[in-house]
């Protein structure tokens, strides 16, 4: 289960629980939710789905815990061109 919680306007609180539970601290800058989402869908629904694609490569416990959005493409090459189909 992947909670999504809004702090300020580029930062959120993200929980994952799983086999173990994990805090992360997650910034989205404005102008890079507009560029993977076009405003389509809350800066929520893009952290979420974003957790939902490094699980799907990870564990919760290998995640950062604190992070930019935009570090995942450095490690997933192919995170935005995903991200971009999964909220389609």
């Amino acid at each position: 289960m992947i909670t999504v919680e809004r702090v300020s306007n580029k930062t959120y609180n993200v929980t994952v629980v799983g086999s173990t539970t994990t805090q992360h601290k997650v910034t989205v800058n404005p102008s890079y939710h507009e560029k993977l989402t076009g405003g389509r869908v809350a800066p929520e629904i893009l952290i979420e789905r974003s957790f939902e694609f490094l699980l799907e490569r990870e564990s919760n416990s290998s995640i950062l815990q604190t992070f930019d959005l935009p570090i995942i493409g450095r490690y997933f090459p192919d995170y935005e061109r995903t991200i971009q189909a999964m909220l389609e």
